[in-house]
Order: structure tokens, then sequence, then C-alpha cells
């Protein structure tokens, strides 16, 4: 009996909680939403409530869908503007013209699966979301493909939380867990690029570049 009153108030402050670091997460693309997810999972699976799971998962999938809708609508204002807007200008900030390239094209090619899997992909939300914006998609249309997207994002994330949550007997530890996992998976994009980009600068023997011939030397020019 002395365990629900702990349940009852983590339940009224968790649930407003994660709906409101998941909605500030989707229009500010800098607070790890994917562990908040996690991590109110791991408590949700400690949990004797049974329909703690499912709740977390609305609240989450909801959020997220909220604030993809309002940086979308935000986004489509700056687009229609002569001088744009800062919330534009933070989506092209997050966009690297490589993969926000990539994106177009792929948008061109499948459409809204390409919206649907962009939130599974790390970094890949914000590309897409931009794409979407250059190719003037209306809100419905964007609408309909972020649907799917929230609930497969949350869907996973959760399941991160709760593989987190089995494997440890305290909360906490488990929250731990799932939280390093999320952010080894949200960085490991950005370290592979990294890498592909040092490796960019060296040919194909292992060798740097050569270096640029000096002025007035009889070398032939490389074909």
């Amino acid at each position: 009996m002395s365990q629900l009153p702990t349940e009852s108030t983590q339940q009224a402050v968790g649930y407003p909680s994660v709906f409101l670091l998941v909605t500030l997460g989707a229009l500010v693309p800098v607070v790890p939403t994917g562990a908040v997810v996690s991590s109110a999972a791991v408590v949700a699976f400690h949990q004797t409530a049974p329909l703690s799971m499912l709740y977390v998962f609305l609240v989450a999938s909801f959020g997220a869908f909220l604030g993809d809708m309002a940086l979308y609508w935000l986004g489509r204002r700056g687009v229609g503007s002569k001088n744009g807007s800062r919330w534009l200008a933070k989506i092209k900030d997050h966009a690297p013209p490589d993969r926000l390239e990539q994106a177009q094209e792929k948008l061109r090619e499948h459409g809204v699966t390409v919206l649907v899997l962009s939130r599974l992909v790390p970094a890949g939300r914000i590309p897409v979301m931009l794409a979407c914006l250059l190719a003037e998609w209306p809100s419905r249309r964007f609408a309909r493909g972020d649907v799917p997207a929230c609930l497969a994002w949350a869907a996973t994330y959760q399941l991160i939380g709760i593989l987190g949550g089995s494997l440890f007997d305290e909360p906490w530890q488990g929250v731990l867990a799932a939280v390093v996992l999320t952010v080894v998976v949200a960085a490991a994009p950005a370290l592979w690029h990294r890498v592909r980009g040092q490796g960019g600068g060296r040919d194909n023997s292992g060798r740097g570049a050569p270096a640029p011939e000096a002025p007035g030397s009889s070398g032939g020019q490389e074909t």
C-alpha cells in the first residue's frame, strides 16, 4: 500500500514532463527526446499499474507529433516570407547540404515513406522535414506521414527502455543504461560522418593527397 502514492505521484508528474520535454525537443532539436522516452519507459516498466507503458507510448507519440507539426508550421511561414524566419534558419542549421540533397532525392523517389522512416534514423528528421518544406508539401500531407513516424519512433525508444528496465532490478540502473544507449545511437551517425570526412582527404593507397606543384615546375598536370 505504501508504494501506491509513490507511483501516483510519479505518474502525475512524469507524464506531463515527458509530454513537455518531447514537444520541446521536437521544436528545438537539441533535447535528447529519445533518452526521455526510454527513461520514462524504464520507470513505467517497474511500476505495477498495468497501463503505464501504454500511457508513456501515447504521451510520447502525441508530444512528438505536436512538436513536429508546430515546427513544420513555423518553417512554412519562413518559406513563404521574403525574409525567412529564425525557425527556418534553425532547421537549415541542422540539415547539412549533403544530407539535405540526399533527403530531397529520396523524397522525390519514395514520397511519404521517407518521412515515416526519417524519425527512426538518428539526425534524419530535420533534413527530411526541410526537404518537405522546400518541396512545398501542405501541412496535411506532412501530417499524414508524420503520424506513423511518431508512433514508430515512440515504440522504438520505448523498447530500448523496456530492455534497459528488464536487465536491472533497480529503476535508476535501467534509466542509466537506456540513456547511455540512446546517446550512443544518436551520436553514431555524426561520428561516422566525421570519420568519413577525415578519410576523404586520402587517396586509395592510404597516403595523403599530393601537394600542389610549385610555380614553374615542369611536371605534367594530373588527369
